[in-house]
């Protein structure tokens, strides 16, 4: 075991999974981006749910209808206000035509078991998560002897290794490969008819387990373990059990190598992972060692230190927790928090792969529950964190999965509402961009395009990659205006009209019955961020031809287009409406806070650009948590948390984090959906979903406090809370490609700050806290580093140049 110092970047609890029926949402995921590892703990039968990224089934592709002819219908009742009608005019016409295509879930390749005797009951129990090594470990004492098992997923190797110890040769245990547990007594009819038949398993006396199940595609997935006993240079007797499971007594140690493939023939895929595991050096510590080279390359390329003590940090997750139930979350609570988020991202997303979905790469449910990308705001939320936590090429399967399906997307922009460009639908999964979810608040949110599309122009901002900009993220940015400029109408006073249209899954107020998570009515007309994302996109074409310049007749035409956007609109309130339409009163009764789009994700709005308009923001997200918290999510919560940042509010955005910390973390510190206990934090639903986003925004809230960026402009520690005094973030990137590394001391009055450009130099006004004194002009050399110190007694800053 290579195990880091670091207190801060290590999870430790003092149970094993205990969530009855559903143990994985409670285990400790190990991941190279591939593969998938969620380790339950126990001591008597250890499971290690093995999953694989492209494993998924329940999915029906079908040829779509063309329904455009009924867009007319649509927009003709909505203007009579007809808007129940409205709704399902599109749903309908799809059924009509017999369109009833399946989404599809990720599928659980596997498990791996590990059964071992008790002898008189455990004692000193441990499960841990070493956060810069990726690797878990379960440690306990049994009649007087100490066992461990430790495991990580391998990136160098691609394979899930696996060491179990004693300190005494006594180890006797059984391994067996098998169909992954529903952990129902009694799984419904439903569910069973799902699960993979033609399951095929066995063992042979040279210490291997073979492994198959049979996809819905008619596909084979499965795997190959290798068991290898060690009892100092002796290799004990190994023997073949029924079922298909290896048994080994009287050794030190034991390593286990699991390989899996999925989309093969078992018959040729067995084979094929033998021979890699032939060729592997089987030695736990030699194949950790390149692994963690690997894995801390990414993990520490920024660091963190909000105050935690070493005390705290000594805590395990169910003390931290215990402690967040009282009411603040304890600084090394907030810290491990943004390193967990950092590493799920790092263990579920990498070049060349899929894209990380809702519930990440360690889904142990058959049909599990809103698994899919939804790109109304989870998979953007789960990927907010990666440009300015220097993880860009953690992004690249976000681009990858968009790029492959844009003919789909065609598809969709064409057969659902008669236009060009590209249409993409909230609900997608893996092999298919067609629309699949035919619910109405799904066909009729025409945003996720230009909310991707934000995504793309800001890895060419973080990242300056030209090639990028060409030849991805400009062809997706004009798509995507392609489809506003066929979609949008014009009104009588010669600004656009987005009919139909959705505020992501609310229903406006003058429609809610005041019950429900406000999915009732949601077929409106307007909707505030139809506008803030087609004006984001413009805007950023026009700034991309800045840079490759374009043919004029096309940029005059995008300037047209974004003098025909309405402007944002004010209520009685004083705060921005999330409708630009009269008929449709504001609902602040909601967790979606998709009218705030301008102040964050999005950029726009800010407190210098427009005062008055920023105010109508900050009323906005005040009145949803002050009137709407019972209605708020896991999710919800650090999406308002990053707002707040935006806001320069660190306290509220803290407290929406404490507010999370004390409702929605689990003990292996995943975050759920919603507090299940009735505690009127988040949304009443009698169970909660595990999902990976607030984990992840969870991190970017951190980041968007102590570092905000424009090209050109730095704000430094934007929405620092009273609760971090001292700290330090080192490694952080902010747009314009510049490396920032920021120190402070708020009761000595004293701030480090280290900035780099990397390969070009540019002009940074860089803004510290108004208690560290003015903004700064600075001419930043390519491939300098500068150290500017602040202090509060002190006028100007010092400047140190480092080449």
């Amino acid at each position: 075991m290579i195990s880091s110092d670091n207190l801060k970047t290590k999870l430790s609890m003092k149970y094993p999974s205990s969530w009855w029926g559903g143990k994985w949402r409670e285990a400790m995921p190990s991941g190279n981006g591939t593969l998938g590892a969620a380790v339950y703990g126990g001591v008597h039968e250890e499971t290690v749910l093995l999953t694989h990224e492209d494993l998924w089934h329940c999915t029906k592709t079908l040829e779509m209808p063309d329904v455009s002819d009924r867009l007319p219908e649509v927009r003709a009742l909505l203007e009579a206000q007809d808007v129940h009608k409205a709704q399902f005019v599109l749903q309908d016409a799809l059924l009509e035509a017999g369109y009833d295509p399946q989404i599809g879930v990720p599928l659980p390749l596997g498990d791996l078991k590990i059964r071992m005797p008790v002898h008189t009951g455990f004692k000193k129990y441990s499960r841990s998560l070493d956060m810069e090594t990726g690797e878990v470990c379960v440690s306990w004492e049994d009649n007087g002897r100490a066992y461990s098992r430790n495991l990580f997923v391998s990136r160098p190797d691609n394979a899930v290794i696996m060491e179990i110890r004693c300190d005494e040769p006594i180890l006797e245990l059984d391994a067996w490969l098998c169909q992954h547990d529903t952990e129902e007594p009694d799984p419904p009819t439903d569910l069973k008819k799902h699960i993979p038949d033609q399951i095929e398993t066995d063992a042979d006396d040279t210490g291997l387990i073979w492994y198959a199940g049979r996809n819905d595609d008619g596909s084979d997935f499965g795997a190959v373990a290798k068991v290898i006993p060690f009892s100092g240079t002796t290799i004990p007797a190994v023997q073949t059990a029924e079922g298909g499971e290896i048994y080994v007594n009287g050794a030190e140690r034991v390593l286990i190598v699991v390989k899996m493939f999925t989309q093969s023939e078992r018959h040729k895929a067995w084979p094929e992972l033998k021979r890699k595991l032939d060729n592997l050096v089987m030695d736990y510590h030699d194949m950790l060692t390149p692994h963690v080279v690997a894995h801390k390359e990414l993990f520490d390329r920024v660091k963190l230190d909000l105050g935690g003590t070493p005390d705290a940090h000594k805590l395990s997750n169910e003390e931290l927790l215990m402690d967040a139930y009282q009411g603040d979350v304890n600084p090394a609570m907030v810290e491990k928090m943004w390193a967990f988020g950092r590493y799920l991202l790092i263990s579920s997303s990498h070049r060349g792969g899929q894209p990380c979905p809702l519930l990440g790469k360690w889904c142990g449910e058959y049909l599990g529950f809103w698994s899919f990308h939804m790109a109304n705001e989870n998979l953007e939320m789960i990927y907010w964190q990666a440009l300015s936590g220097h993880l860009a090429e953690t992004a690249l399967p976000l681009f990858d999965y968009f790029d492959n399906m844009m003919d789909d997307f065609r598809e969709n922009a064409r057969k659902l509402y008669g236009c060009r460009g590209i249409y993409i639908p909230s609900v997608t999964t893996p092999g298919s961009g067609l629309l699949k979810t035919i619910k109405p608040h799904i066909i009729h949110w025409t945003g996720a395009a230009g909310w991707i599309a934000n995504h793309y122009f800001d890895y060419f901002q973080y990242t300056g990659d030209l090639y990028f900009l060409k030849t991805r993220a400009f062809p997706f940015l004009q798509e995507t205006a392609l489809f506003y400029e066929d979609f949008f109408t014009v009104d009588s006073e010669g600004y656009f009209q987005s009919a139909p249209s959705n505020s992501p899954e609310n229903t406006p107020g003058n429609y809610w019955d005041g019950e429900g998570m406000g999915q009732h009515m949601e077929t409106t007309m307007n909707a505030t961020m139809d506008f803030a994302l087609a004006k984001e996109v413009l805007t950023n074409l026009l700034k991309a031809t800045e840079v490759l310049g374009h043919d004029e007749s096309e940029i005059a035409k995008w300037q047209a287009m974004l003098e025909r956007i309405p402007p944002y609109q004010i209520n009685e309130d004083g705060a921005v409406r999330e409708w630009m339409h009269p008929y449709f009163d504001d609902n602040y009764h909601h967790r979606h806070q998709s009218h705030i789009y301008p102040v964050f994700p999005g950029n726009e709005v800010t407190p210098t650009s427009d005062p008055e308009l920023f105010r109508a923001f900050e009323i906005a997200i005040e009145k949803r948590l002050q009137i709407g918290i019972s209605e708020q999510t896991g999710w919800s919560l650090v999406h308002m948390a990053n707002v707040y940042a935006r806001m320069k509010n660190g306290n509220q955005a803290l407290e929406c984090l404490n507010l999370l910390g004390r409702s929605c973390v689990t003990s292996n510190f995943y975050t759920t959906h919603n507090d299940w206990r009735d505690m009127g934090v988040g949304v009443a639903m009698y169970w909660a979903p595990f999902q990976i986003d607030a984990n992840m925004g969870w991190s970017a809230a951190v980041q968007e406090m102590l570092l905000y960026s424009r090209v050109g402009q730095l704000g430094l520690l934007p929405a620092l809370p009273d609760a971090w005094p001292k700290g330090h973030i080192t490694g952080l990137i902010a747009r314009g490609g510049v490396g920032v590394s920021i120190e402070w001391d708020v009761p000595a009055g004293k701030m480090s700050v280290e900035l780099y450009s990397n390969g070009r130099t540019q002009s940074l006004n860089v803004a510290p806290p108004s208690c560290f004194g003015d903004a700064r002009q600075i001419e930043l050399q390519a491939d300098q580093t500068e150290v500017f110190t602040f202090e509060r007694s002190v006028s100007e800053s010092k400047i140190e140049v480092i080449s």
